[in-house]
């Protein structure tokens, strides 16, 4: 903690000084430009992937970057989204999977988590991933890889379920976009929303 503490005290005295003009504006201002749903995983920092600076980004963060699908309950996932697309208007919605998730690698290895029930319950959400992966393959060192992409697709498909993106996506004021992080080379690989191939983001 006393690390973090200090690097608050840091942020304050060499970080903010410069982009002081850009916090008075924030202040008062909140337009972010697109939705990055991403995994909570440490090593993956939406603004620092994207290089945007604060306000720029609409974030929410969840183990294996799950999207439940519309419910009739409400959630701090769902409210999120309809903020986002209903409220801030912003105009990409990015659904970004990653290398070495350690939620994903759970699921392709077939790891007992009875002692983590509520990640298995929560984990429930990428059924179809897992199902798609078993029904197609790989056997090999590509499962976890495959899965991984898979799971883009399945989360972009949950997102079409909820009524804001559905009406956002029907009046052309919305694009969707799937991601993979690869950390160690920090290359984006995108993921068709509607076919699930691959390609190098340009």
């Amino acid at each position: 903690m006393q690390e973090i503490a200090a690097g608050v005290e840091r942020f304050r005295r060499e970080a903010f000084p410069p982009r002081e003009e850009l916090f008075q504006r924030l202040a008062t201002t909140h337009t972010p430009d697109a939705l990055f749903i991403g995994c909570s995983d440490a090593r993956v920092v939406p603004e620092l992937i994207t290089q945007r600076e604060p306000g720029e980004l609409f974030v929410i963060r969840t183990a294996g970057n799950l999207v439940p699908p519309h419910g009739q309950g409400a959630d701090g996932i769902a409210a999120s989204i309809e903020y986002a697309v209903n409220a801030l208007g912003v105009r990409d919605v990015i659904v970004c999977g990653h290398s070495a998730c350690g939620a994903m690698t759970a699921l392709a290895s077939g790891t007992d988590m009875s002692h983590l029930p509520v990640t298995a319950s929560w984990l429930r959400h990428a059924d179809a991933s897992r199902a798609r992966l078993d029904a197609t393959g790989p056997e090999d060192g590509d499962r976890l890889s495959t899965l991984i992409h898979h799971n883009v697709t399945t989360q972009l498909t949950n997102l079409r379920t909820h009524p804001s993106v559905a009406r956002a996506l029907a009046r052309r004021e919305l694009t969707l976009h799937g991601w993979v992080y690869d950390i160690g080379s920090g290359r984006i690989t995108t993921v068709d929303t509607e076919t699930g191939a691959t390609a190098r983001l340009a």
